[in-house]
């Protein structure tokens, strides 16, 4: 089975919790704090596998979480860090955000890794919370969640030339007779219903992939036959061979069929018709098929393109056909830049440097809500049940100007200030 889209949720393991432990020793009554950090929590990645062609195995799991740090230990220890996640896709895969439908990246080299979602920070222990005047703090930070997302993951084939035309022009065929693939063929519409892949070789250092895409009819830009579904592997080809039914046995007009899939093509992507495209006449066995031919000659020197006659059935004409593409190709890749190929990138957003000094006090009925980036990030660290947490938050509070803000706002005696979860009944 073919399966080139799905949709998936994403999450990074959580940061462990820092511990609240103390010097038990002998002969040392008051060893001081000694709790350890938790662990970073595991990031996930992108990692593309030459290995895989399609993204079935998504089709069952659509969920992927990774492990989370392990919390502190006495003697100051860290707690391990979460292992990393690393989901493998192959080449040609595209990561959308599903709420935007941005594209994050598009994975294309082989063992290109990326990072989705970084892991979050450990907690830290009660050993960075001892000052002169607090020397045995009873309290620590809780790791930060990891970073979560939802994307979808689309897949394009990577091929160098896309095979494009109507159904039972004989697409399927031409890619049989020229590599090893094996398509389904049958002389029905539509027997081809996922895009085929095959190697062409000329000889050593001389081959290339060739990508059978099903057959393209009117609307298919639109969606009609599931043209877009079809429509999207073709994007990535640097040369089409355009497969046209010389014989005219379907009953179609095989100058207008040229012009109808080129139409398709074009209202789809504009760029694709800009693309270098050479006609292959097939079916000429077949009655009909040399003043047919003729024509699209005609057709080719207009539109300045190459034309071969070819068989797909007895395989005349099929390996100058292949010839003639290879030079093309080999003329692209001589005119194109190389570009190395990226190992890792940072696609996720970097969250901007926050303060717990930046924050806005805002009236809501007849509460004042307290909101900042910074004090978001802060509050989530602190455990509310803990007696001696709750005072270091106030102290906090008192420095970074928070209780002055109030009182130049006028807030009644006795009201009550939010922040986050925590609610305090305000006193001046």
């Amino acid at each position: 089975m073919f399966f080139d889209s799905v949709r998936i949720f994403i999450k990074a393991g959580d940061g462990g919790d820092g511990v609240v432990r103390f010097r038990r020793e002998k002969y040392i009554p008051a060893g001081g704090p000694a709790g350890g950090d938790g662990g970073n929590g595991g990031s996930i990645y992108f990692e593309v596998d030459r290995n895989k062609s399609t993204l079935i195995d998504f089709k069952y799991r659509r969920k992927f979480v990774a492990e989370s740090g392990e919390a502190g230990q006495s003697s100051k220890k860290n707690g391990k860090d979460g292992e990393d996640l690393i989901i493998k896709v192959p080449p040609g895969t595209i990561v959308k955000d599903s709420e935007t439908g941005e594209v994050l990246i598009d994975l294309t080299h082989e063992n290109q890794r990326v990072m989705i979602a970084k892991g979050g920070r450990g907690g830290r222990g009660n050993t960075h919370f001892a000052t002169a005047t607090r020397q045995a703090p009873g309290f620590a930070e809780r790791g930060e969640p990891g970073e979560e997302i939802t994307v979808e993951l689309e897949l394009k084939l990577i091929a160098d030339v896309g095979l494009v035309g109507y159904p039972n022009a004989g697409k399927s065929s031409l890619l049989s007779v020229v590599s090893a693939a094996k398509p389904k063929i049958a002389n029905y519409p539509f027997t081809t219903l996922v895009p085929n892949l095959g190697v062409v070789s000329l000889g050593e250092d001389h081959s290339f992939v060739l990508a059978d895409i099903p057959g393209l009819i009117e609307g298919a830009h639109a969606g009609v036959g599931l043209g877009t579904e079809f429509l999207k592997h073709i994007e990535r080809t640097r040369v089409l061979i355009h497969v046209i039914d010389a014989s005219g046995l379907e009953g179609r007009d095989p100058v207008e069929d040229y012009y109808n899939i080129n139409k398709e093509l074009e209202l789809y992507n504009p760029s694709l018709v800009k693309c270098p495209q050479i006609i292959a006449a097939n079916k000429m066995d077949l009655p009909d098929a040399e003043e047919n031919y003729l024509r699209l000659v005609e057709v080719a020197e207009k539109e300045g393109r190459q034309i071969f006659p070819i068989s797909a059935a007895t395989t005349k004409g099929t390996k100058e056909l292949m010839h003639a593409v290879a030079q093309v190709l080999a003329e692209i890749k001589a005119n194109e830049e190389v570009v190395p190929p990226p190992v890792e990138l940072r696609i996720m957003r970097p969250k901007p440097r926050v303060h717990v000094r930046d924050f806005t006090i805002r009236k809501e009925n007849e509460d004042y809500v307290v909101e900042g980036a910074g004090l978001a990030r802060l509050m989530r660290k602190i455990d509310l049940n803990n007696e001696e947490a709750i005072k270091y938050l106030q102290r906090l509070f008192q420095k970074i100007g928070l209780y002055d803000r109030l009182a130049e706002m006028n807030v009644p005696e006795g009201a009550t200030v939010r922040v986050e979860e925590l609610e305090f009944e305000y006193i001046e």
